[in-house]
């Protein structure tokens, strides 16, 4: 089973909660998600208003042209919507409403033969706060070695 992880969401956030969508793909998009050529940094999640009610919309992913597509090619960073029921995209929101939390992707990874996205209610990380995990990070591989 394959994935794409967010390298750099473990890092810079802390993960308060996370969340399973779907995500509406073409053809040549999900062939390059597949072959692993996609980039998740930078990419975030935003919840906007549509005429269907709320949507949320994956903005910033890049997916590398499909080279077998031919004619078919399609934006590499087009915004792309997420498939979520509309009282997980309220809550979602309401949580981040007012707190200085955001919503970030943490990982694509398929399921039963369909994509998904994780998606991870975030708050940054402070400075300090990253150093002091990197070190926590050391000292548990050096104690991992020692036995």
């Amino acid at each position: 089973m394959w994935q794409i992880l967010n390298k750099k969401a473990r890092l810079n956030y802390q993960i308060i909660e996370t969340v399973e969508a779907g995500i509406e793909l073409l053809g040549p998009e999900v062939k390059s998600i597949r072959s692993g050529q996609v980039s998740l940094d930078g990419a975030h999640i935003q919840i906007g208003v549509s005429h269907n009610g709320p949507e949320a919309r994956l903005v910033g992913m890049h997916a590398s042209p499909y080279l077998s597509a031919g004619k078919l090619q399609i934006d590499t960073t087009r915004v792309r919507r997420l498939l979520l029921h509309k009282q997980q995209i309220l809550g979602l929101w309401d949580k981040t409403k007012g707190k200085g939390l955001t919503m970030i992707p943490i990982r694509i990874y398929e399921k039963n033969g369909w994509i998904k996205v994780e998606i991870g209610l975030v708050k940054g990380k402070k400075k300090w706060e990253k150093r002091e995990d990197l070190k926590r990070r050391d000292i548990e591989r050096e104690a991992e070695r020692s036995y």
